[in-house]
């Protein structure tokens, strides 16, 4: 069963990056956006937005920008309630993307709208960001109807002489593929992993990039089924078309393909379902134990000011 979009639509950015994903999404979507961040930089002008305020803290953990965020929640949920889907983009390698998602998804999750999240993990560099983002990505996946993950560590990985600024750029591209499907196809009610290769590129060689990135995420095993969306339909031999579909369905048991023909520049993007453990199960150490053999907090662990006479560190 896959994802059913209602309208109306709320696209949802948290964080700068988030905010510019939002952005554009909403106007594929012909939605209406919400901004929330804890910096005023990233608010567009005339767009909906939520500040969360740091007050004084001039460089906030993410402990206290997601407990800051709780106080704005009842906000937060009346600005979404009017609406039946919610579409999330956030950074999970950034601070704030970070600190936010998970609480959003759970207002969301409250509030009964449906919600498809979009969730960026950091490179593996970023070893600062690595732990954080795990456990956040943990929190939106329990209160998501489905969950879309692009790893850019993989996707450099695939593609090593890749600059940073490629990487994003190819990651934001991906992403707006998926969005402009969603009132055309079905996105699988689970975990999907979001995989492409560079734009130019000869679709056997995107292929293939495509299937590196994603099985540097997950273990093949994992996959269940994959969505290609092919663009400069148009401008491709029909013959490669049916050449690469068999190539995937010969990789993997299930495969649906679609082709997009609004643009003249040849890429190629990969969703892929998937069912059990992941690279991202293991940024947080503990996530590698079942849920049902675990102790957990119900609410994400945020730091909050409980008006006591002791210096709170940050």
């Amino acid at each position: 069963m896959g994802f059913q979009v209602k309208e109306p639509i709320l696209v949802i950015g948290l964080g700068g990056v988030g905010a510019k994903l939002a952005a554009d999404a909403k106007d594929i979507l012909d939605s209406d956006c919400m901004i929330i961040s804890n910096d005023i930089k990233d608010f567009e002008s005339g767009a909906t937005s939520v500040h969360v305020t740091t007050e004084s803290v001039v460089n906030p953990s993410i402990q206290l920008i997601r407990g800051s965020t709780y106080k704005v929640s009842e906000e937060i949920k009346a600005k979404i309630k009017c609406y039946s889907t919610v579409v999330m983009m956030s950074n999970l390698a950034g601070k704030t993307g970070s600190a936010i998602a998970p609480v959003v998804s759970e207002i969301c999750n409250e509030s009964k709208a449906g919600l498809i999240s979009f969730a960026i993990m950091p490179f593996k560099y970023e070893k600062d960001r690595i732990f954080s983002s795990g456990v956040s990505l943990k929190r939106v996946k329990e209160h998501s109807e489905c969950t879309v993950v692009l790893d850019n560590d993989a996707l450099l990985e695939s593609n090593p002489s890749l600059s940073t600024r490629s990487c994003y750029n190819i990651a934001n591209s991906a992403i707006m593929h998926v969005i402009k499907s969603l009132e055309s196809s079905e996105i699988k009610l689970e975990t999907s992993i979001l995989s492409a290769g560079k734009e130019d590129q000869e679709m056997e060689d995107s292929l293939r990039d495509s299937l590196k990135m994603l099985y540097g995420s997950v273990p093949p095993s994992s996959v269940k089924s994959s969505m290609l969306y092919v663009s400069g339909g148009s401008n491709i031999p029909v013959g490669v078309l049916n050449s690469i579909t068999s190539l995937t369905n010969g990789i993997i048991n299930e495969s649906q393909s679609q082709v997009d023909m609004t643009t003249d520049k040849s890429n190629m993007v990969m969703l892929s379902s998937i069912q059990g453990m992941t690279k991202f199960n293991k940024y947080d150490p503990l996530g590698v134990i079942p849920q049902e053999d675990s102790l957990d907090w119900s609410t994400p662990e945020c730091s909050i000011d409980c008006q006591l006479d002791f210096y709170q560190l940050e």
